[in-house]
């Protein structure tokens, strides 16, 4: 195998951005093995591997991490460039455009989805959220049809940068409509996103690390337990 043999992946299978590092590695094809972290704990390896951040998802390849999920496709698509389609864009403004827009992901969208895991559902910091979630969904309908260029995917005929950028949220997605009372995904308000995500969590590459709705949505009541359970009385 390019680039050696010895490869592990760190992380929560709930995490969206550990399902980032799966679809890379499965797009490649490339073998691994999965250090599944126990959810309100850091173990040594994870500390050790990532001590500035200490956030999951950390690939170690031959003994070296790597950290930060997007970094995590990008150092995958380079190092088994000849394995499996390309992840990132060939042009280099598609490729610009891809990271924009990746990035927009994690610091607009990412923010208020997490507003709707700890929220109380039907008050107004929930609507608010929700509010901010369908604007940030509608804009990425937009970016859809420039970066797609008609075709099925973001980066083209295939899943790429941007498409496991956007579609790593899908499980979530789901799960805080249920979670939150709110529709986040519209086929009235973004029906180009709509069909572009039934054929993301349909690849193959895809659809058996995207996790279950209702398992995400247990997670969250344990998570907002755990947080009240801290809050100060």
């Amino acid at each position: 195998m390019a680039g050696g043999q010895e490869l592990k992946l760190l992380g929560l299978w709930e995490s969206p951005f550990v399902v980032r590092s799966g679809i890379a590695l499965n797009l490649k094809g490339v073998d691994y093995e999965f250090l599944e972290e126990v959810p309100g704990t850091k173990s040594e390896l994870l500390l050790k591997s990532n001590p500035v951040y200490k956030k999951m998802p950390v690939l170690i390849h031959n003994g070296k991490p790597i950290c930060e999920s997007m970094i995590i496709v990008q150092y995958i698509d380079e190092v088994w460039a000849a394995a499996g389609p390309s992840i990132l864009p060939s042009d280099p403004y598609d490729r610009a455009i891809a990271r924009f827009w990746a990035v927009y992901i994690d610091d607009k969208l990412f923010p208020y989805l997490r507003k709707l895991i700890i929220a109380k559902a039907d008050d107004e910091e929930t609507a608010e959220a929700a509010e901010q979630v369908i604007a940030g969904l509608q804009l990425l309908e937009e970016a859809f049809v420039k970066c797609s260029k008609g075709k099925d995917f973001f980066g083209g005929e295939s899943v790429g940068y941007l498409d496991i950028a956007l579609g790593c949220y899908l499980g979530w997605l789901k799960a805080l409509e249920k979670l939150a009372g709110v529709k986040l995904l519209d086929k009235e308000k973004i029906p180009l996103l709509m069909g572009w995500a039934e054929r993301f969590c349909s690849a193959d590459a895809v659809k058996e690390l995207i996790p279950e709705a209702d398992k995400l949505v247990e997670f969250a009541k344990m998570v907002r337990a755990r947080q009240n359970a801290a809050a100060p009385n």
